[in-house]
């Protein structure tokens, strides 16, 4: 895979995405009512690399400057609070 190769994974609920070592370079949210929070740690347990807060009910979109936030282990999402669906973009 070159630098350049953005792949993206979508998902519904907390936990792991699976892919391994990544940086992250863009998130899509779609929150509901509430108080959304999306949460991104260095794998399971690992230090905290995002966490951000959203307005209820709307769809946002987040890049990442330069070369994105980097997850060492897997990008582990540990807080998925009042959001219907995130697509993480990554490489």
């Amino acid at each position: 895979m070159s630098s350049s190769d953005i792949q993206s994974k979508r998902i519904t609920a907390a936990g792991s995405l699976g892919v391994g070592p990544a940086r992250i370079t863009q998130v899509q949210v779609l929150t509901t009512t509430g108080t959304p929070r999306f949460t991104v740690t260095d794998g399971s347990g690992g230090s905290t690399v995002l966490d951000l807060d959203f307005s209820a009910s709307s769809l946002h979109s987040v890049n990442i400057p330069n070369d994105g936030i980097r997850c060492a282990t897997d990008v582990f999402v540990s807080t998925y609070t009042a959001c219907t669906a995130v697509t993480v973009f990554y490489r």
